[in-house]
């Protein structure tokens, strides 16, 4: 059986909302951080990881996505045939990956980017994350369009990680709320039952 590690309010959440989409079976570890056990089975003590009884756990959110979605092609949560149409996939992906998750890196972990100790400095690398996270919303926001989806008007995998990162704005002064296409997706999502599950069962 998998079983896959997280913690609330993580792109680890994407991962358990994919495998509640797949129908697999599966089981889920809460992770604290810091304990020295979770650093054996991901030495970066980061999450997600996911246990699928090889030599090694699989980690990396977008990585395990994708895996998930290439272990049940029945479901459809992947790319659709055809090298053109499997590039769109890997593209948005990425981006999601790439640049959506890291532009909020300065905001939750500012002291990561200054040697300084000096709070005020500290804070001004915090202040520096918003105008990269809106860039890459307002370009998220273009990739919807008029769908609730984020690939070829079809949900795939792809939908649960950018639900998961449009939920971190909620300290933000510019929330999901605030890009239409994002929110229509959003508030389309936060009626699918797997999402409400995980939403509920994460943070118990």
């Amino acid at each position: 059986m998998l079983k896959l590690y997280y913690a609330p309010g993580t792109c680890s959440l994407a991962c358990w909302i994919a495998l509640e989409w797949s129908g697999l079976e599966y089981e889920t570890v809460r992770v604290n951080y810091n304990d020295p056990e979770y650093r054996k089975i991901n030495p970066l003590g980061m999450v997600p990881a996911l246990e699928i009884g090889a030599d090694r756990p699989m980690t990396q959110a977008g990585a395990i996505l994708q895996y998930i979605a290439n272990l049940v092609p029945e479901k459809d949560l992947g790319a659709n045939e055809g090298l053109e149409n499997i590039f769109e996939f890997d593209e948005t992906a990425l981006f999601l990956s790439a640049d959506i998750h890291p532009s909020f890196w300065p905001f939750f972990n500012p002291q990561r980017y200054t040697i300084s100790e000096n709070s005020d400095t500290i804070e001004m690398a915090r202040k520096s994350a918003p105008a990269r996270i809106d860039a890459n919303f307002k370009h998220l926001d273009d990739i919807i369009g008029d769908s609730n989806h984020l690939y070829q008007n079809k949900r795939t995998v792809l939908d649960a990680l950018a639900f998961i990162f449009a939920t971190w704005t909620k300290n933000l002064e510019k929330t999901y709320k605030d890009y239409p296409n994002v929110k229509r997706m959003v508030e389309h999502l936060k009626e699918d039952p797997a999402v409400q599950k995980v939403l509920t069962e994460s943070n118990e």
